[in-house]
């Protein structure tokens, strides 16, 4: 039992290792790059990167996000490789988890789920969507997993339409201008692909849990800020990782 630990083990931590990676360039450059360091601006040494060393040039000590996704990242495939959610095969469970982490971190890290993301997250919850709901027939798999997609991709583009208008409103209101805007059309985006991976009518509690733990944090740093007078109007909350966690909640949790 504790040789079969190995692999989740270290399958966990390459995982780690490639959602820091991407946290890491994808934001920055768009692309497969080299990562470079975040207060020098140079290139990271590939042997001090892969064992998270500090920047030889200026000698800035990686992130705390770094070592913690490493350390959550590590430990996590091993509760899928121990509990198993019935039908559903660890290594899909696994690419989803990393697809998942990597949109989790770089939008609480920088407010941004990047398009390309979005696609190859759209084709992954598509083919597992299908592949849960595929008993009693695929046509009904194919059905409700497209559904669910519709669903979750509509239900928030109506709240990002609100949110859009209500920033402007209230700009206009105050007579201040703002750049912000209330919900980024990313996270319309992962709703829908949160549809295709829970499928109808799934997805009507996972985004009711989402935008109710979304809610409930944003009124409790807004009534932070009032208590310390830092109180900023429309002040950018991170929705993705609300989305995820109520995705992961219906998944493993809901019984």
């Amino acid at each position: 039992m504790i040789f079969m630990l190995i692999i989740p083990l270290l399958l966990g931590w390459l995982s780690g290792w490639l959602v820091n990676y991407l946290a890491d360039v994808l934001p920055v450059s768009r692309k497969f790059s080299r990562p470079i360091c975040p207060q020098c601006q140079s290139p990271f040494r590939r042997t001090d990167y892969l064992f998270f060393s500090n920047c030889a040039s200026c000698s800035k000590k990686r992130s705390m996000r770094t070592l913690l996704v490493q350390a959550v990242l590590t430990v996590v495939p091993v509760f899928l490789w121990i509990f198993p959610r019935p039908g559903f095969p660890f290594i899909l469970a696994f690419i989803l988890f990393i697809f998942l982490s990597v949109v989790f971190v770089i939008d609480l890290e920088y407010r941004l789920i990047l398009h390309p993301v979005s696609l190859f997250g759209a084709i992954l919850a598509l083919g597992i969507g299908i592949y849960l709901r595929s008993e009693p027939s695929i046509q009904r798999g194919i059905t409700t997993t497209l559904i669910g997609g519709a669903v979750g991709f509509f239900i928030m583009l109506v709240f990002y339409f609100i949110g859009e208008w209500y920033v402007r409103y209230m700009s206009k209101k105050r007579s201040l201008p703002s750049d912000e805007v209330a919900l980024g059309f990313g996270d319309v985006n992962l709703s829908g692909i949160l549809g295709l991976l829970l499928g109808w009518p799934a997805i009507i509690v996972g985004l009711f849990f989402a935008i109710l733990a979304g809610g409930l944090v944003s009124l409790g740093i807004i009534v932070k800020m009032l208590i310390t007078k830092k109180y900023k109007a429309f002040t950018a909350i991170p929705y993705a990782p609300f989305l995820i966690l109520g995705a992961i909640y219906i998944l493993y949790l809901l019984k």
